[in-house]
């Protein structure tokens, strides 16, 4: 059988370099689009095997650029997200609802066979979210261009390359004090980086089309209880006190102001939405490709860097 060709956008994140790694080690060829080749070229061509990876340096934006790789994909793959905007490019609409759109309709012209894109759970009732909206608007535009597009939406996604897990053990190692917003109730299905992939994976190989899918892990977690856990982790004691909202949006507004902000206004309207499955779609359980990692057993494989005495420090007695 003919090798697939994956045409990937995103790919030097997190979720980025844990799928090209799969994908060459099974012999997918890959081409992923980065816009600068010379910062993240080397991160990205490291993470494959060799002879199966291209990089190609590109805006995501520039359409005369990337149009001709369409030519020779049988499947786009788009990872691109942001969190916050940033400058006037990088906007929540740009990003999560024109570019997917284009994207769309490239694979709707060049017929490929599959488009697969990561958008995010909870993003039909965050309705005073902006990012939430953007994202709603981007699955919109792909299915309505696209129809054999699969959408998956996944609870937040940790590994030890997250921008989640790794920021709050930095936070957490250095603030005696910790705030919680919404008294920390608002619930999380964390899913492995790893159990994500899995899943893209099983997607393109058992040719699975036109559907929406929420992606968790094992287990549903509330904020306050994942600052804790991850507490015990690092060993180490804090106070974790809840703000009231005012406090909270203060806090926002001042934090937004910074280059990588902890957290913004519209992060902290989205804190008011439990980020679990809706039951309106299939869910990865569903489809037989269930996740296998539990957070605790994962974090603990790299939480060491925040311990006191690093890869050999001692806690609770024992040698971890």
């Amino acid at each position: 059988m003919k090798a697939k060709n994956c045409l990937i956008f995103g790919g030097s994140g997190q979720i980025g370099k844990h799928l090209i790694r799969k994908l060459t080690q099974n012999n997918l060829r890959v081409t992923v689009v980065t816009r600068n080749i010379h910062q993240k070229g080397y991160q990205i061509k490291t993470q494959g095997n060799a002879g199966y990876i291209e990089i190609v340096e590109s805006n995501i934006f520039d359409e005369k650029k990337i149009q001709p790789l369409f030519e020779k994909a049988d499947i786009c793959i788009n990872l691109v997200g942001i969190l916050y905007e940033k400058k006037k490019f990088n906007t929540f609409e740009n990003i999560h609802s024109l570019f997917p759109t284009l994207l769309s309709k490239l694979c709707k012209k060049y017929k490929l066979k599959h488009f697969i894109h990561i958008s995010a759970l909870g993003i039909t009732d965050a309705t005073d979210s902006l990012y939430a909206q953007s994202k709603l608007r981007g699955d919109k535009n792909i299915l309505a261009n696209f129809p054999l597009a699969t959408i998956l939406r996944p609870s937040i996604v940790y590994s030890v390359e997250d921008n989640f897990t790794t920021n709050f053990m930095t936070l957490l190692n250095r603030l005696p004090i910790f705030p919680l917003y919404y008294s920390g109730q608002t619930k999380f299905m964390p899913i492995h980086c790893s159990d994500l992939v899995d899943l893209i994976y099983y997607i393109i190989t058992k040719d699975i089309y036109s559907q929406i899918i929420e992606c968790v892990g094992p287990e549903t977690i509330s904020f306050k209880e994942i600052l804790q856990r991850l507490l015990n982790l690092i060993d180490k004691r804090r106070i974790l006190i809840p703000f009231p909202l005012p406090i909270a949006s203060l806090t926002a507004k001042v934090f937004q102001l910074f280059p990588n902000p902890l957290l913004t206004e519209d992060q902290l309207r989205l804190l008011k939405y439990d980020n679990v499955l809706s039951k309106k779609y299939k869910s990865n359980f569903d489809l037989g490709v269930p996740s296998v990692r539990y957070f605790d057993k994962e974090v603990e494989k790299y939480c060491y860097m925040w311990r006191v005495g690093g890869q050999f420090s001692v806690k609770n007695g024992k040698n971890k």
